[in-house]
């Protein structure tokens, strides 16, 4: 019983934490002449990848035993996997449904297609290296994360270059620390996105333990917790950034934000993965990169038709399904 109510309270207070977190980022894009998208990949994304990006870094670094560096590198696989499926889908469902209230004839997602097709093809170039990567074995691997941490700031350089915008997101909702103010200040600004992240941080780590001791309770592999549970627990700040952004008829900030954090989570994580490991996938690993790259050539060909229906973006969902499927299966047979 006590689990279930710190998990509802987590859950609970990730989301309220994220409705400031949104509201200060948006205003602190808008201080620092960003556009709508680079503000979604670069700042958002990096303030709410920036606690399982933590996780990584204390599992492969401190980490002792090899259980524990295999979380880090557990987590550097199935981040981006819960991302390319379930946060996509759940964008989908919600402006499915909120489009009525955003008094939208249609279910349209309104983005700039041909940017958002190029940043996942980006991203699935970087993502085949380091899934190829663990395949191979080589003395100088170590070296190569370096890389992963040059392509992710050639990306910032590129999304900080190129402004955009929306009409929905020229107009902001009053800052929450500061609501009578027309032009509020750059230190409530920064107070509340701060103050907000390190609730989302927190929160995150409370409602993972929860996800590990309900996986303890029913007796489930630690290896299916960590593989399949775990991920999207640590990724749900981001998705559900998306839903808030969503129901505000804003998902050029939320598809942002899910493309900017994929793409941290496929070079930073990586890269400290890298450096301290053997970054050597079994079969499951192998099946989340499979999975993962799946979902990718799917969206890509999704953006780049340039017109894009909510609920064409629910399949993606299912491949996270078919993923656990799997994984459990693989464990079974283990077993």
């Amino acid at each position: 019983m006590l689990i279930a109510l710190w998990f509802l309270l987590s859950a609970a207070a990730i989301y309220f934490a994220c409705e400031y977190f949104v509201n200060g980022i948006e205003w602190l894009g808008r201080k620092l002449n960003l556009g709508a998208t680079a503000t979604g990949t670069v700042l958002a994304a990096f303030g709410t990848a920036l606690p399982e990006s933590a996780v990584t870094f204390v599992a492969v670094i401190f980490g002792k035993a090899p259980e524990q560096k295999d979380i880090g590198v557990g987590a550097a696989l199935g981040g981006p996997l819960v991302l390319a499926t379930i946060a996509y889908a759940v964008v989908g469902v919600a402006l499915w449904m909120n489009r009525r209230r955003l008094q939208r004839a249609d279910a349209l997602v309104r983005v700039d297609h041909r940017r958002l097709a190029r940043d996942q093809g980006w991203f699935l170039a970087i993502f085949a290296v380091k899934c190829g990567l663990g395949l191979l074995a080589f003395a100088f691997k170590p070296w190569l994360g370096v890389l992963f941490l040059v392509a992710y700031a050639l990306y910032v350089w590129r999304e900080l270059r190129d402004s955009d915008t929306a009409p929905e997101e020229d107009e902001l909702e009053p800052l929450k620390f500061q609501p009578r103010a027309a032009d509020p200040a750059l230190s409530r600004i920064a107070l509340q996105s701060v103050l907000a992240l390190l609730v989302i941080a927190f929160a995150s780590h409370v409602f993972v333990q929860q996800i590990e001791a309900i996986g303890h309770v029913f007796q489930w592999s630690p290896h299916l917790v960590a593989l399949v549970l775990s991920p999207v627990a640590t990724e749900l700040p981001e998705t559900v950034n998306a839903l808030i952004w969503v129901r505000q008829g804003k998902e050029r900030l939320a598809l942002a934000n899910i493309s900017g954090a994929m793409m941290i989570q496929a070079t930073i994580p990586s890269a400290l993965a890298i450096f301290a490991t053997p970054w050597l996938f079994d079969a499951p690993l192998i099946a989340a990169g499979a999975f993962t790259m799946a979902a990718i050539v799917y969206l890509c060909w999704l953006f780049r038709r340039g017109r894009v229906d909510a609920r064409w973006l629910l399949p993606v969902g299912l491949l996270y399904g078919l993923f656990a499927g799997y994984v459990s299966w693989h464990l079974g047979i283990q077993a």
